[in-house]
């Protein structure tokens, strides 16, 4: 019998004990092929921007019923130093393996199938749960501004992810160019707010929760010292997706400089933003009212007597579906990825006409709008956290191992401080992971019950149903190769 000329050879027993991948038709990858050449570093900053803009409007602010303003001030510094050191191991991991697998790449070429799979399960936990949570919230907006005569949540999730998903599978430039210009609507309505809000700032505002009798309990400490700890889940609203910058990589043009430009001046953004928003909405409107504020901006506005609350209002609502439109563009690219190699069904990513992954952006959003219904946004948002956290840990240890075991490695784009700046991120990560446990344990074990049925269907199936020839083993091809003549 003749070899179709078309098929890889099978590759089977590799180092990896356990774990087999095999060859597939010749056309397997010609099905799943993303636009490439598209997205510039502009775009991406955009990407980066859009994804976390809604945590600037909400969210955040709970954690000054954990902590006081002193408490999450102290963990947003510790969260913004935490995602700058993460967002400059990614962009080096980035420039040196452009694929759209983003953090499951890097973590597939450091430590294994399993750690590779382990870090996108996480990845994409956390991508698929957020919009649902960010869907309950723009139902919220929509009813609490009376648009469309709706009263009942649901339908607004429902159109929302039928709509987004819809550009979505238009294309990505398309989809990027949209998200930009939604990103835009919503940064500007946070100037506008802190236009309104800094002249109503009183620092007495900020300490007006008082202390309680906690170890270390203090004015600026009201919650003691496991306050600032307590408050860590809320600090990463301001930072939470920033990451997903890298899932772009095989759509960017030349992503070995693309990539680190538009991930750090996204970070740059939301770091201004994020010690903004916190100090002025605290100020204006008092930290003890707006910790169980569900419109922080909004509300404070109201309490400051400005007349600019109703325009920052509908610019909250451009600031959530900036998130839901990123986040699905997000989850759509890691699950493409996964399947491509086989980890996950590879039906998943098939591309249409437009080079969109169709089945990787309907069913995660499926799921997501099943979530949805749920009503439990607060809930959803931190098992949302406690993925990405997880993730974060599992990024940063590649890092480190690439450096030390692949010095070599091309690398377009350095990581300034080596891995002295990702093990200060991957300490900072364990610490977030251990305290999503302190503010929700039922998100938590609902999320590790998550985690643990996708372990089990690696485990049991598809680890020995890889994809020899999709990018992420081709590395590992590449890399065992170049032992081999060493």
């Amino acid at each position: 019998m003749t070899a179709d000329p078309g098929v890889r050879p099978a590759r089977t027993g590799t180092h990896h004990a356990g774990v087999e991948a095999e060859a597939v038709e010749s056309g397997y990858l010609q099905k799943r092929q993303l636009r490439t050449g598209t997205a510039g570093w502009v775009l991406l900053a955009g990407l980066g921007v859009a994804a976390v803009i809604s945590g600037d409007y909400a969210g955040w602010n709970f954690g000054l019923a954990e902590g006081g303003f002193g408490g999450l001030l102290i963990a947003t510094v510790l969260m913004a130093v935490m995602y700058t050191a993460m967002v400059f191991g990614l962009a080096e991991l980035g420039s040196a393996l452009p694929t759209a697998g983003g953090g499951y790449t890097f973590a597939r070429r450091a430590l294994g199938p399993w750690g590779g799979y382990a870090t996108g399960v996480a990845v994409l936990i956390e991508y698929a749960i957020a919009p649902a949570a960010i869907a309950t919230f723009i139902g919220a907006y929509v009813e609490s501004l009376g648009l469309f005569g709706i009263t009942d949540g649901w339908w607004v999730y429902l159109a929302v992810y039928a709509l987004f998903i819809g550009v979505h599978l238009l294309g990505v430039g398309e989809a990027l160019k949209v998200m930009l210009v939604i990103a835009a609507i919503a940064v500007a309505g946070l100037v506008l707010y802190l236009v309104g809000a800094i002249p109503a700032f009183d620092s007495g505002n900020l300490l007006d929760i008082a202390p309680t009798d906690a170890a270390g309990a203090s004015d600026f400490l009201p919650f003691g010292l496991m306050g600032v700890w307590a408050a860590f889940p809320f600090a990463i609203w301001f930072f939470l997706a920033v990451e997903c910058v890298p899932l772009a990589s095989e759509e960017a043009r030349d992503p070995a400089r693309a990539l680190p430009r538009g991930i750090v001046a996204a970070m740059g953004v939301l770091v201004v933003l994020a010690v903004l928003m916190l100090v002025f909405t605290a100020g204006a409107g008092g930290s003890q009212a707006m910790s169980a504020s569900g419109n922080p901006p909004v509300e404070a506005l109201q309490v400051a007597g400005s007349g600019l609350a109703d325009v920052v209002n509908y610019a909250g609502l451009f600031g959530l579906v900036a998130s839901f439109f990123s986040i699905i563009y997000a989850y759509s690219r890691q699950t493409f990825a996964l399947s491509r190699a086989g980890y996950l069904p590879r039906a998943l990513s098939v591309t249409n006409g437009r080079k969109a992954p169709v089945l990787a952006l309907l069913v995660p959003g499926a799921i997501g709008f099943a979530l949805s219904l749920t009503g439990q946004g607060a809930m959803l948002l931190n098992m949302a956290v406690f993925g990405a956290t997880v993730s974060y840990v599992l990024m940063m240890v590649s890092h480190i191992v690439l450096r030390r075991r692949e010095p070599d490695l091309p690398r377009p784009y350095r990581t300034p401080g080596g891995t002295v700046t990702t093990g200060i991120a991957l300490v900072l990560a364990a610490a977030a992971v251990v305290a999503t446990f302190l503010v929700d344990v039922e998100a938590a074990l609902w999320t590790l019950a998550a985690y643990a049925v996708f372990l089990g269907y690696f485990a049991l199936y598809s680890r020995h149903h890889l994809v020899a020839s999709a990018p992420e083993e081709e590395f590992e091809l590449l890399a065992a190769a170049d032992e081999d003549v060493r």
